[in-house]
């Protein structure tokens, strides 16, 4: 539910700093100026998508006024006909204000749990997974940035056939929020004995998790709990005793799996945590897919499925295919110093937003 009072108090104090950039002595005192254009800038969406949901609210007020009246059926099949269009326009920009009233926290100091999973490619995928967990926690770590392994399982090669982190500290969603896709390597494997270039890939997902101040409902009743003994390294203890932990959570088919700790009752926790993230990324989801004003910013399509980026070895490449961005820094990035990469991507976000503001 939108509060329309909250709204209409944003408009009054858009309108306000639309008569303050006009006014002579706040553009002779160009600080205070670019304080109000920015304040200005950042409300124009908001005010834009509600001004919009008030027009389309009269359109329907009218329109039901009409059918009120005795019309004859085919003019009042046409009335509620558009009637029905009104009213999905009428959600979505209802999204879209939601949206823009509560985007989410990717400036926040709010954790993010990163998934990868080898894709196709066998072993090099596991080996190539490895690779970008590497980076991810390199990166974390150059960022001051705090990351845990919440659950992995190796493969036979010494790679990753997943690897799940968390990664938190300020800015940490901001600045990986759009590292979810396929991640595609090009390169000669160590078993490869004639030299012949491979292509495989990695998943990445990246999940908000969810500050223990916002509540994702989760009924005890609706999840299965089982215990194993871990299958994966990490010593005698963690083989010998049912310290690994399944979760399923029914109503969505979730399912987490958490074995790196020796405690079943520290897995349990990492598990939960990973389960709420997913849960309200699928409510993320499910909100994206209906929210057509905050498509507009995105830099790539939001399909994870989406091939975003390439690392080719034999030239030292790394390219981001959404935004055309291209370094020769392969080794640096792999390495963590993912920098230019991330501030093209930010760049390219703010170029997007700017954009929208002016539409």
């Amino acid at each position: 539910m939108i509060d329309l009072e909250k709204l209409n108090k944003t408009r009054n104090r858009y309108r306000e700093l639309e008569g303050l950039l006009a006014d002579a002595m706040v553009i002779e005192d160009q600080p205070q100026y670019q304080k109000f254009a920015k304040e200005f800038s950042a409300l124009s969406p908001l005010v834009e998508a509600f001004n919009n949901y008030d027009a389309v609210l009269a359109q329907m007020l009218e329109l039901k006024k009409l059918l009120g009246e005795k019309q004859d059926k085919e003019f009042a099949a046409l009335i509620t006909a558009e009637l029905a269009e009104l009213e999905t326009k009428k959600t979505a920009l209802e999204n879209d204000i939601e949206q823009l009233v509560n985007p989410r926290r990717v400036d926040s100091d709010s954790s993010v749990i990163i998934e990868i999973r080898a894709g196709t490619g066998g072993q090099e995928a596991s080996l190539f997974a490895a690779d970008l967990y590497r980076m991810y926690s390199r990166y974390a770590e150059r960022q001051g940035w705090q990351n845990e392994v919440m659950n992995s399982h190796e493969s036979e090669a010494g790679g990753f056939k997943e690897i799940v982190l968390s990664v938190s500290g300020k800015g940490a969603a901001r600045h990986l929020k759009w590292e979810s896709g396929v991640h595609r390597v090009q390169r000669v494997p160590t078993t490869e004995a004639s030299g012949r270039i491979h292509t495989s890939a990695a998943t990445v997902a990246v999940l908000e998790e969810p500050p223990d101040d916002v509540e994702i409902k989760i009924d005890p009743k609706d999840l299965k709990i089982d215990v194993y003994r871990s299958s994966g390294p990490g010593g005698q203890s963690v083989n010998t005793t049912d310290s690994a932990v399944r979760m399923t959570h029914a109503p969505t088919g979730i399912v987490v799996v958490c074995q790196d700790e020796r405690s079943q009752l520290k897995n349990r926790a990492k598990a939960m945590r990973v389960l709420r993230a997913r849960i309200k990324d699928k409510l993320d989801q499910e909100n994206f897919e209906k929210t057509s004003q905050f498509r507009k910013t995105q830099v790539g399509t939001g399909d994870r499925s989406e091939k975003i980026r390439t690392y080719n070895f034999p030239d030292r490449r790394v390219t981001d295919h959404r935004i055309g961005f291209t370094t020769h820094q392969l080794n640096n990035v792999l390495d963590g110093d993912m920098t230019d990469l991330v501030q093209a991507l930010l760049g390219e976000e703010e170029k997007k937003l700017q954009e929208q503001s002016q539409q």
